[in-house]
């Protein structure tokens, strides 16, 4: 005979697995997660708005103007006027701004200032930065005496091709890529923790208010009851998870195919019959070859987070008789869900360093920032599993202390209790 919490875990399984939301989701949520990618990049891509930007050049070195080598974004306009004129033009908004050269910057005595009513954007002020100094380092070679062929080799570039040892020889290093892909990952648990979190609160809250708990409860101790729900609904939320990677891993196979048809080969000088490989090469794309057991970590990352935050929020459920109710309890247990996405900038960055890895392990922000390292760097192998042994052992930490509170609230109606309430649960429980 079945257990009542394999009964009831197999109950909300069924139950939930059958309804069209869950087919629905299962087939539009990898669509949705890759409109929430591709979208932004699109836009960027497609609309590629170029804006003008018309800039006076006040020269007081009478040598530099000349040599500022501005990209086509911005006109470079040079006025016989007072500077004072000038100022008075930008603050009408018929200039965007002022380059001031003074005439000690060659010396280095002395920064350029450019002078505008502000705005620009990151891009801009980097721009205008590179261009004067580009200009300044070569009048300054200029005056000292170096020949046009040092002036030629200072403006060469030269391309660094990252290259990755495995064991199988060497590979290219997509770390830009891969970064991305963590990130995704990390995303998809992210938003997955709230969402199923959620429906085992929502559950709870319903068989509460219905009364129905205390018709299971007859028959099924709490414990069971709260792991029925939480495995149940879990065991859906994998299928799901699931389901997704198999989808993620096919658009993987195929992503050169796919890139390969937005670039044309005629860019880079190669015809229409040039092998894909090549021409993807010669754009300089990419498509990063993740590993299978990266998969399967995600995977366990995501059973553990679930695990770990769907038992407290099960016990919140069992607290309240109304979703609204229980927005106070909700926050201390998002809180730790929504630190990992600040944080994920440090990790794609510096995935190597003591702060992401000491971030990486803690349990309640493991299954976010070590699925982005594991995609982004080489993760040593005791790191990985002291992550998930933490990990573990604050699942059981949690589940005994929701099913305490679960043990008590569950059966608790016509307070809204407060956090007094839930450590006297606690401690009765």
């Amino acid at each position: 005979m079945k257990s009542a919490l394999w009964v009831i875990a197999q109950r909300e399984y069924i139950q939930r697995v059958k309804t069209k939301g869950f087919v629905i989701g299962t087939l539009l949520g990898p669509i949705f997660m890759i409109a929430l990618i591709a979208i932004p990049v699109f836009v960027m891509v497609a609309v590629d708005e170029q804006v003008t930007r018309k800039i006076a050049i006040v020269d007081e070195t009478g040598v530099l103007a000349d040599a500022l080598d501005f990209p086509v974004e911005f006109e470079m306009v040079q006025l016989d006027v007072p500077v004072d004129t000038i100022r008075f033009m930008v603050e009408e908004q018929l200039l965007d701004g002022y380059l001031l050269l003074p005439a000690d910057v060659l010396q280095g005595l002395g920064p350029a200032s450019f002078y505008s009513r502000g705005g620009g954007g990151l891009m801009f002020s980097t721009q205008l930065q590179q261009v004067v100094d580009r200009a300044v380092r070569q009048r300054r070679l200029v005056d000292a005496g170096a020949p046009d062929a040092v002036l030629r080799i200072l403006n060469d570039n030269v391309d660094v091709r990252m290259v990755k040892l495995t064991d199988q020889g060497e590979e290219a290093d997509a770390a830009t890529a891969l970064a991305g892909i963590g990130y995704v990952m990390g995303f998809v648990i992210y938003i997955c923790m709230f969402i199923y979190g959620a429906f085992v609160m929502r559950g709870v809250i319903e068989e509460k208010t219905n009364r129905i708990a205390e018709l299971i409860a007859s028959s099924a101790r709490p414990f069971q009851l709260m792991m029925g729900k939480v495995l149940g609904i879990g065991a859906m939320g994998l299928t799901q998870f699931l389901v997704w990677c198999i989808l993620g891993m096919g658009i993987m196979a195929f992503g050169g195919a796919i890139a390969a048809l937005f670039i044309d080969p005629a860019e880079y000088g190669l015809t229409e019959t040039t092998n894909q490989q090549a021409v993807l090469d010669a754009a300089g794309v990419t498509i990063p070859q993740i590993p299978f057991s990266a998969f399967v970590l995600f995977v366990l990352f995501f059973i553990g987070g679930y695990l770990l935050y769907a038992s407290l929020f099960a016990a919140v459920g069992s607290a309240v008789e109304q979703e609204s109710d229980a927005q106070q309890f909700v926050l201390p247990i998002a809180a730790p869900i929504i630190v990992p996405m600040l944080m994920i900038g440090h990790v794609i960055e510096s995935p190597d360093s003591a702060l992401s890895f000491w971030l990486s392990i803690v349990p309640f922000f493991s299954p976010i920032l070590m699925t982005v390292r594991i995609a982004a760097t080489n993760v040593p192998l005791w790191q990985t599993i002291l992550a998930l042994a933490l990990l573990g052992g604050a699942f059981l930490g949690s589940i005994w202390i929701s099913s305490r509170i679960y043990r008590v609230g569950i059966l608790m109606y016509g307070k809204k209790p407060s956090f007094t309430d839930i450590i006297r649960w606690l401690r009765q429980g």
